[in-house]
């Protein structure tokens, strides 16, 4: 089987580099990710908006004793909201032709809807979450099990200095979780995996659930 960090590798260039996704007009790593595509066998991408997003869905997916990659199925982080026109284009019905599927924040969901729109691409495969996928998280665990995690994961010295910030007092247990996972960089990632494996099997938040067994 090919290599699938090699197509996400090539998929981030051709975003990156102007062309368009259609026959004729791609670039070198749009070459490249075409040739990927068919090796892999590729069928649907999963868009998602960032790589804390993608550890979530592929931990997930583990737990459930899926290979997305088997099936066909690649999981690409965009780096944005904004770069969901760019990525639908190119993965889409004008470029590699794959079905679309993924996870958008409610107050991204306009962008979402004009670049699919564009694409030609449904939008029945995108799961929308209230404010993001680590608020779902922490809403389905409860504070405390988060917190647990926390702890658990090395981090509990570090969420204790940062509950006596001034700028914490006072806020909903929620908010501050949620605003601690995005203070360092590479925390967000570790927990989207950390928090999806302390789910109990029916607790998994709506959005991601309806992903997963939409692939």
């Amino acid at each position: 089987m090919g290599d699938m960090s090699g197509f996400r590798d090539a998929v981030g260039r051709w975003a990156a580099d102007g062309t368009e996704g259609t026959e004729g007009a791609d670039g070198p790593a749009g070459a490249r990710a075409r040739e990927l595509a068919v090796v892999l066998g590729l069928r649907t991408a999963v868009l998602l908006e960032g790589p804390s997003d993608l550890a979530a869905v592929e931990a997930l997916a583990a737990l459930r004793g899926r290979d997305l990659a088997a099936e066909g199925v690649c999981v690409v982080a965009m780096g944005g909201a904004m770069s969901i026109a760019r990525y639908a284009a190119l993965l889409g019905p004008p470029g590699l032709g794959l079905r679309l599927g993924g996870l958008c924040d409610e107050r991204e969901r306009p962008f979402y809807d004009r670049g699919l729109h564009r694409a030609g691409a449904p939008l029945g495969g995108f799961f929308v979450c209230v404010a993001d996928l680590e608020d779902e998280l922490i809403r389905a665990l409860g504070t405390a099990r988060v917190e647990e995690a926390v702890e658990n994961g090395g981090d509990g010295r570090a969420w204790q200095t940062f509950l006596r910030q001034p700028a914490q007092h006072g806020r909903p247990r929620r908010e501050q979780l949620r605003r601690f996972l995005g203070t360092k960089k590479g925390r967000k990632i570790r927990y989207g995996r950390l928090l999806v494996e302390a789910l109990e099997p029916g607790r998994v938040p709506a959005p991601l659930d309806g992903l997963l067994t939409s692939l």
